[in-house]
């Protein structure tokens, strides 16, 4: 039984298990194990850092939700999910912990039997961080009569538009990370340790913001300087910061598990004009990027614009230059549904909440000018105040 105060009311989680259970209808499912700890927070409320053992969230049409996990977190579970009965809270036996001779799906195919699922159409997540082919293997093979089949992001795209109050804790998020931005402005100066500066950012993250506590982000700070910031996913070391070097940071503030991302370039020292050609183009792309970017319009719209403009300023971005976030735990913030790419036909709705990403990477560095953006009902909402430009310190 919650012994704390939820995230969301109990109203909340019955609507979005309604939401997610006409889906299910639609797809001919009788059930789905949901595996990725955002999907089970999402229906249920559960909370904790338990991702690196298996565990899942049961939904059938009828009744509550059924949490499953290790035997030690479900006093975690009763903690955080709604669900107030003991029996839509279980737990396997320490054994089935990382044991090579047995497998925790073996007592998951015991327990969806009990549920009356022996031979039930079952959905799982099989193409998701947190479900591995040995568990697939072990679950079929515990359940043989069952039909067992993938219903990946099922649950996530039922997320894409987010409610009231997860608005405002992203909207809380964004506070954080503009605070974490100002930090690295003040801070940041040849010399400087880079391990340093991330130990700063990260408290300041932690610390909050405008009185809201900071959670932790679901992808460490990307930070990488000079050469390194060629590539888009390097983190940091210990080495001192250069004038004349480019340094992105890509990071994100958190409140309760809800993410907001943004990037920006620091330059530290007189800027070369390639930088400054490539910051306009970006900054002309981002404007043409964001006037699509309303309901109704599709997600390829706003690449396309984006790409349109940065295609006549002379530059080509081949990566996809925006995701859908929400909440989100390690090892990424994007809800694996929604991209802002040709192709991606999904209609924009007011609610939905994207980071538009438009970074671009140089043959001697990295420049990322990044935006969090909410679909209102006439347009688009940056969260984030952060001046939008190329920051640069002499």
């Amino acid at each position: 039984m919650t012994t704390f105060e939820a995230n969301f009311p109990t109203s909340e989680y019955l609507r979005r298990i309604t939401k997610t259970r006409a889906e299910m209808q639609v797809r001919g499912l009788d059930a789905i194990f949901v595996t990725d700890p955002s999907n089970m927070s999402w229906l249920t409320g559960y909370d904790g850092w338990s991702f690196y053992v298996f565990q899942g969230v049961i939904l059938t049409h009828d009744g509550d939700p059924v949490w499953w996990g290790r035997a030690m977190d479900t006093l975690g579970a009763r903690r955080t999910v709604f669900m107030e009965s003991d029996d839509n809270i279980r737990g396997y036996d320490d054994i089935f912990v990382q044991n090579p001779d047995k497998h925790p799906m073996q007592e998951l195919a015991k327990l969806l039997a009990e549920l009356g699922l022996a031979s039930a159409r079952i959905g799982v997540e099989m193409d998701n961080y947190y479900y591995s082919a040995a568990a697939h293997a072990a679950l079929l093979a515990g359940m043989p009569q069952a039909r067992i089949s993938d219903c990946t992001g099922l649950v996530n795209w039922q997320r894409a538009v987010k409610s009231d109050r997860e608005i405002d804790y992203m909207r809380r998020a964004a506070r954080i990370v503009e605070t974490m931005h100002a930090r690295i402005v003040e801070l940041a100066e040849p010399g400087l340790r880079k391990n340093d500066l991330i130990a700063d950012i990260y408290a300041t993250g932690i610390r909050g913001a405008d009185g809201h506590w900071g959670d932790y982000p679901a992808i460490v700070p990307m930070a990488p300087s000079g050469m390194d910031a060629t590539a888009p996913h390097l983190t940091w070391d210990d080495r001192p910061m250069k004038t004349g070097e480019a340094t992105f940071f890509e990071i994100a503030g958190a409140h309760r598990r809800y993410q907001c991302p943004q990037s920006r370039t620091l330059f530290l020292g007189k800027v070369p004009d390639k930088y400054r050609d490539a910051e306009a183009a970006v900054l002309d792309a981002v404007e043409a990027g964001l006037e699509q970017a309303r309901p109704g319009n599709q997600a390829q719209d706003i690449a396309n614009a984006f790409n349109a403009a940065l295609n006549k300023a002379g530059y080509v971005k081949d990566s996809r230059c925006g995701y859908a976030i929400g909440i989100s735990y390690p090892p990424d913030w994007g809800e694996r549904t929604i991209s802002f790419r040709k192709g991606d036909t999904t209609i924009l709705e007011p609610g939905m909440t994207f980071h538009f990403m438009p970074a671009l990477w140089l043959d001697d560095g990295g420049l990322e000018i990044t935006e969090p953006i909410l679909i209102t009902d006439t347009g688009y909402e940056c969260f984030c105040t952060t001046p939008r430009a190329l920051v640069v310190k002499a």
